[in-house]
């Protein structure tokens, strides 16, 4: 069986109010980790600008207060809150999200082998995709997408480029989260020493949280939530004291007024200074991407009534404080814990240690999450991923990823050595994320939801205009960190773009390379094929016909196993396949063949499986898909063409061993048989009977029950496959090495001989035999020219 989607999922369904709030709860610790430690650098890279300063009119203390108010009030709240958050898909969020809603309501989709029948799975959806009316704007806009390969092309750089962001936030999170929380030792020390401390305590703290990625979270993980709402509680509890202790009346700064007061005092220093304005918001976006561990509502409820009210108090707190504090020395001035009593820095100082640690580890989570996403689609190479809880889906570990992450990070830390640097890198990802899933939400609301097109616009134009100002701001840094993520995603961007450009064209000459049936027959004769013991399983990208790559064998070694099965494993854009639509499985030519197809499918947020439970699923599959087909009234089709080029209207979907109770099952071991019962009838082979005396071996038993009776020429097809098993199990996998054709461009032969080929050698081969013994592996060389 799959592993469990995960604590969350499982419970998101109920409605109880008693559900909700321990969601809501739980959520504060996954979700909210980065937003909440955002008071801790906003003043302080706000007010490093030389352009503006704190002056004893209080006009820019009031303008930066009601500048973040707004912006808290109108993105997360606003955007995300209530109206993102509802174009999940299937109760999964993110910018994948959004493009894998797109691809199933528009063919705008670069997945190579998609089938009719992928978009009958449950969470498909079909029954919701409504066509709209052919004369609608929405019906112009899906044929205007569907008909040009480079809109289609430019949407998927756009979910790209929102990708490639989100890695970026990965790196510089961690950094300017746990580096601003250290800071607070300033303050305990003369700054000769505090300078020599800063950073190495930084770093300690960031390899000691990379190095602990392996164990996983879940050993730790109920911590995660009590930390985030004690910090909350604490900022809060202090923000209410400084304004009832300093500044009573800071409230009126809320005023869109002072926004005004601001700009105009202030000007191009004012709009500079955005760019540390709009770090309040960073972990927004998280809200959504981690929508498919939580409900709706949860998320909707820790945001609106305590988060948001709780960064409100800080930072309205923060405010009263300096409005009376003008004279602060420029070594500590604007900073978070020069607002914090003296008597709590060191408690506050800890905590908020702790939760800078939790914001970076739900960062770091993420990001491991939203590659193996980019992987399931083909748009990374393959890496390793490592499941650390059997529980929780969303709890992964890719090591090559992580020591990546590790290095970038401690490099920006000891590069940059301040939060300014690191505030500017770090709002440039953040807002260009949010540019991102605005334009995608856009095309939603007109395609997916089917809104006027007006109201798209609209959504476009107050929510775009915000943020481009914003980004504006951010982007004019470039020169003082802001060119860290543009150069970070310039670099993860050519890594998916040449291998998902790589894989489309490998694909396609295996499509147009492929054999028949018939071609297999007529050379089976002059080459003297002869079948072998076992099962013979053939790795393929096809979803019809022979691979080029089996015939080649073919031809070289002129022998294949008794039964053989043309495997693909492939991702289909939904967030889940259902167990019972786990396998579509086929018949290649006639029955006496032996040869049978079987696609397995996986969605991209799916737990793979581990080969040995994988191989008894798909010996299974096809034992039940035998079966449950009837016999053919000719014994040998003439016509085995038509066979290879019909056989996907004859998949069958066929569900794992653990959703079939009442079909066949399959056992192995090494005990005795087992007696016959009034409800099911074992098939055993001919070994297991004779008892020959041998080394111990598994043996394997098909239980099949008694109704409905199952014809005799599939009984003997069951007693085949079931031998099979028994002898072994091999596979064939192709041995790719790929090479521009002839008379391409030198930017074709620089993608594919050196770029593609670069990541196709350094990475992962296909997902499922990463464990397999090497004395059950036949690897087929190929050249493809591409």
């Amino acid at each position: 069986m799959d592993l469990e989607t995960g604590v969350y999922p499982k419970y998101a369904k109920k409605d109880s109010w008693k559900t909700v709030l321990t969601l809501a709860f739980q959520s504060l610790g996954v979700v909210y980790g980065d937003l909440s430690t955002s008071p801790l650098y906003v003043y302080r890279n706000t007010f490093a600008e030389e352009d503006i300063e704190h002056s004893k009119t209080n006009e820019e203390i009031y303008g930066v207060l009601s500048f973040i108010f707004w912006t808290l009030t109108i993105v997360p709240l606003l955007k995300y809150v209530f109206i993102v958050l509802k174009a999940d898909d299937n109760g999964e969020g993110g910018t994948f999200a959004l493009y894998s809603l797109l691809c199933r309501h528009a063919r705008v989709g670069w997945l190579p082998n998609v089938q009719a029948a992928d978009e009958e799975l449950a969470e498909y959806k079909k029954e919701t995709i409504i066509l709209p009316p052919k004369k609608s704007f929405a019906s112009k806009l899906k044929s205007t997408l569907e008909s040009h390969k480079v809109l289609q092309t430019l949407l998927l750089i756009l979910a790209l480029i929102g990708t490639c962001m989100v890695i970026g936030d990965g790196i510089l999170t961690p950094a300017i989260s746990v580096f601003s929380a250290v800071s607070g030792l300033e303050f305990t020390m003369s700054k000769q020493h505090h300078k020599y401390v800063e950073v190495p305590a930084a770093c300690i703290i960031l390899i000691g949280l990379f190095a602990l990625q392996h164990y996983g979270t879940h050993r730790v993980g109920f911590l995660f939530a009590p930390i985030v709402t004690t910090w909350l509680l604490c900022i809060s509890a202090i923000g209410l004291y400084n304004i009832i202790h300093w500044n009573p009346h800071v409230y009126q700064a809320l005023s869109p007024y002072h926004m005004f007061l601001f700009l105009k005092k202030t000007r191009r220093g004012g709009w500079m200074s955005l760019g540390g304005i709009l770090l309040c918001i960073t972990g927004s976006e998280a809200m959504f991407a981690d929508l498919g561990h939580f409900s709706q509502s949860s998320i909707q409820i820790a945001f609106s009534f305590m988060v948001y009210p709780s960064l409100v108090l800080a930072y309205m707190g923060q405010a009263a404080y300096l409005s009376q504090h003008h004279s602060i020395p420029n070594d500590y001035r604007i900073g978070f814990y020069i607002s914090v009593p003296e008597k709590l820095r060191w408690p506050v100082l800890v905590i908020a240690i702790l939760a800078a640690v939790v914001g970076s580890q739900a960062i770091i989570t993420g990001t491991f999450s939203i590659i193996k996403q980019c992987s399931a689609l083909n748009c990374f190479p393959r890496v390793k991923i490592v499941h650390t809880s059997s529980k929780i889906h969303g709890q992964i570990y890719i090591p090559e990823i992580n020591w990546i992450l590790m290095l970038l990070c401690l490099a920006v830390t000891i590069g940059f050595r301040d939060t300014k640097r690191l505030g500017n890198a770090s709002g440039l990802a953040v807002i260009t994320v949010m540019l991102v899933t605005t334009c995608l939400m856009s095309l939603v609301i007109v395609i997916c939801w089917h809104q006027s097109v007006v109201l798209a616009i609209f959504f476009v134009v107050f929510f775009g205009s915000i943020e481009a100002m914003y980004f504006s701001a951010s982007l004019i840094k470039f020169l003082e960190g802001a060119w860290v993520p543009i150069v970070l995603a310039v670099v993860f961007m050519i890594i998916m773009y040449v291998w998902h450009y790589g894989t489309l064209k490998k694909y396609e000459f295996d499509f147009q390379n492929k054999v028949s049936m018939n071609w297999l027959l007529s050379v089976g004769s002059s080459l003297g094929i002869v079948r072998v013991r076992g099962i013979g399983i053939v790795h393929t990208e096809l979803v019809s016909g022979l691979p080029a790559m089996f015939s080649h064998f073919v031809t070289n070694l002129p022998a294949f196993h008794q039964v053989v099965v043309f495997l693909c494993i492939k991702s289909v854009p939904v967030p889940h396949v259902k167990p019972e639509e786990r396998f579509l499985v086929g018949r290649i030519g006639a029955r006496e063949y032996r040869l049978y197809r079987c696609v397995v499918r996986y969605g991209y947020r799916d737990v793979h499986k581990d080969d040995t439970e994988f191989e008894k699923d798909l010996v299974c599959s096809i034992a039940e898909f035998i079966r449950s087909q009837k016999v053919e009234s000719s014994g040998c089709n003439a016509n085995a063409e038509d066979d290879i080029w019909k056989e996907n209207e004859r998949m069958t979907v066929v569900g794992m061993c653990c959703t079939h109770r009442d079909g066949i099952q399959m056992q192995e071991d090494d005990d005795e048989e087992l007696g016959e019962t009034s409800e099911h009838r074992e098939i055993m082979s001919p070994r297991c009977r004779n008892r020959i005396v041998r080394a111990p071996r598994k043996r394997v038993r098909f239980i099949v029950p008694e109704s409905p009776k199952v014809e005799a020429t599939a009984m003997e097809e069951l007693q085949e496959l079931m031998e099979a098993r028994e002898a072994g199990v091999a596979y064939i996998l192709g041995q790719a090495h790929t090479k521009a054709k002839q008379g391409s461009s030198m930017l074709r032969k620089l993608i594919i001989n050196y770029g593609y080929e670069l990541l196709r050698r350094n990475s992962r081969g296909p997902s499922y035999p990463l464990n397999l013994p090497h004395a059950s592996t036949l690897e087929v060389g190929m050249l493809y020219h591409l």
